[in-house]
């Protein structure tokens, strides 16, 4: 897998980088061919190529010690990898699917990486309670970065995720500006990511659509037949017998 890196990508992976994908064991959250320079899937989300991990994790040039978000927790790969360069306990994760928190957490776990944070949130939104973070890695695109995860950034912080719709993102690095927003500093060429989803787009999110709320309500207060949707049969000759028509 190693070698594939540098028939993959146009520039090598750091040193730091490379160490670290060489690190994690790769089959604990990878159950079909961990070890093959391609996307996949599991589980219900996408696990991305080793090349993609590797330039994403070099656009985001943590270091040490950092403290790094990552939105978008998948199966914990690249939280993994993440705690061989800073550290198991300066890495926090969420994501919104809660399904893929307690898979990540799991496969954590059993590549000796109990020591990182998964939550489940809305990554859009960040984790404020453990804020302000030397680094965020977004793992979705979106046309430009959420305010808040810029805002959760120290001074000198940087955020990467891919920036554009469809086909045509770009995988940047951005950094706060003086003004309160933000600046693209670093640009790494195209990806294809999926977009960012937000609280109700997931798909174990809770039923939000208003007609089965009611219909749940209506069917508490006996507008329906008890013995499903059918309406009650009304003969209205009877009823209307004896009565001005």
């Amino acid at each position: 897998m190693l070698d594939g890196l540098e028939y993959v990508l146009e520039d090598p992976p750091s040193d730091a980088v490379r160490e670290a994908i060489g690190a994690v064991p790769r089959e604990e959250f990878v159950a079909e061919a961990p070890y093959a320079n391609r996307t996949g899937e599991q589980g219900g989300t996408v696990v991305l190529a080793p090349g993609t991990v590797a330039r994403l994790h070099d656009a985001l040039d943590a270091r040490p010690d950092d403290d790094v978000l990552v939105v978008g927790a998948g199966v914990g790969y690249t939280a993994a990898v993440l705690a061989e360069i800073v550290g198991a306990n300066h890495v926090h994760a969420i994501d919104i699917a809660r399904a893929m928190v307690y898979e990540a957490r799991a496969n954590l776990s059993a590549a000796g990486y109990d020591a990182v944070l998964v939550d489940r949130g809305d990554g859009a939104r960040g984790l404020p309670a453990y804020a302000p973070f030397d680094r965020v890695l977004v793992e979705a695109a979106a046309v430009e970065p959420p305010r808040a995860l810029v805002d959760q950034l120290v001074p000198d912080g940087r955020l990467v995720m891919p920036l554009g719709r469809g086909p045509k993102q770009t995988l940047a690095a951005v950094e706060p500006d003086d003004s309160g927003g933000y600046e693209v500093v670093d640009e790494r060429g195209r990806v294809t990511l999926r977009p960012l989803l937000v609280e109700g787009e997931q798909a174990d999110a809770p039923v939000r659509n208003r007609t089965a709320r009611e219909d749940a309500e209506f069917a508490q207060q006996g507008y329906f037949a008890r013995t499903g949707w059918e309406h009650e049969w009304i003969d209205w000759d009877d009823r209307l017998e004896g009565t001005d028509r």
